[in-house]
């Protein structure tokens, strides 16, 4: 598999990610994805997990009721299909959506591969054995005119240095800027970043801290998360308490300013677009009123 250059993905600055809006029905999952796109966010990323819905029907139905964003799996689960299926699946929805798919593929965590009924294997040569076999996969239709770029869900520096080799790029998911200026040393210049950052528009500390810990505890139960933070110099205490410096580091909050502060933060550390996941009882408020600031902010550059 042949790795791109970020050239290869037009997501603009700043994209959504999807979370909170994964649950609702269609019909109000549409009106979503058609009022983000309007309000000039320049990608969706999709995550995938157990009990979730499916990433490929998923990504196709948000493909077809929007007009020009890209979405992304963010991630496919290598777990949940094989790699001709993830291979010729990405194949698909590139030739039906000319530059409007990226193929976001992860390990997941063994928790929710064991949900699933696997194994979990040694992540590193796992993927590296997943890929090889998605290049290997045969394909009888026309290939489309521009392949899919492929990012790796990728945190530590071994799988980084796997998406830098064998990808386009890396998304990351639950990390601060400080991690993202970590991964763009070992990805080099030209591969694509595309942290994830979790933001709420909420003034005080209390209220603040309180939804921002509740959306924090729910990952930090997962290994490869902890082993990430640990890196960064945060503790089991950290992770059992749901401490203030965790939740801090982890969630923007605040007000607009201060959110599209930290948006910076991981452009300035080196990120190419950044994946906001808008937290609170009224996501798609929050976006909105984001949007003009994060505009004049693109311009900026």
């Amino acid at each position: 598999m042949k790795a791109k250059s970020a050239e290869a993905i037009n997501a603009g600055r700043f994209g959504v990610y999807f979370g909170p809006f994964v649950l609702l029905g269609a019909r109000a999952e549409r009106e979503a994805a058609l009022a983000l796109e309007t309000m000039g966010y320049g990608a969706l990323w999709v995550g995938e997990g157990v009990g979730t819905r499916e990433s490929f029907s998923h990504v196709s139905t948000l493909l077809s009721w929007t007009r020009q964003m890209v979405v992304a799996t963010g991630i496919a689960s290598i777990y949940a299909r094989d790699p001709m299926a993830m291979a010729n699946g990405a194949r698909t929805l590139a030739d039906a959506f000319p530059d409007r798919f990226v193929l976001g593929v992860g390990v997941s965590h063994a928790l929710s591969v064991a949900a699933r009924g696997h194994a979990y294997e040694a992540p590193i040569q796992k993927m590296r054995s997943y890929l090889a076999g998605m290049g290997e996969a045969a394909y009888k239709p026309a290939e489309p005119a521009h392949a899919a770029p492929v990012v790796l869900a990728a945190l530590g520096p071994r799988m980084l240095r796997v998406a830098r080799d064998h990808g386009c790029g890396a998304h990351s998911f639950l990390v601060p800027p400080e991690h993202t200026a970590v991964a763009r040393r070992i990805l080099g210049h030209d591969a694509f970043l595309a942290p994830e950052q979790a933001v709420l528009l909420e003034t005080d500390a209390s209220e603040a801290r309180r939804v921002g810990r509740d959306h924090v505890a729910y990952y930090v139960k997962f290994d490869a998360y902890q082993r990430n933070l640990a890196r960064m110099g945060f503790t089991q205490s950290d992770f059992e308490e749901g401490s203030d410096r965790l939740v801090d580091a982890l969630v923007a909050w605040g007000g607009e300013d201060v959110l599209c502060d930290r948006v910076q933060a991981h452009l300035s550390a080196g990120a190419n677009h950044v994946c906001i996941q808008a937290l609170g009882p009224s996501p798609l408020e929050t976006l909105g009123r984001l949007a003009a600031p994060l505009q004049e902010l693109a311009h900026a550059k």
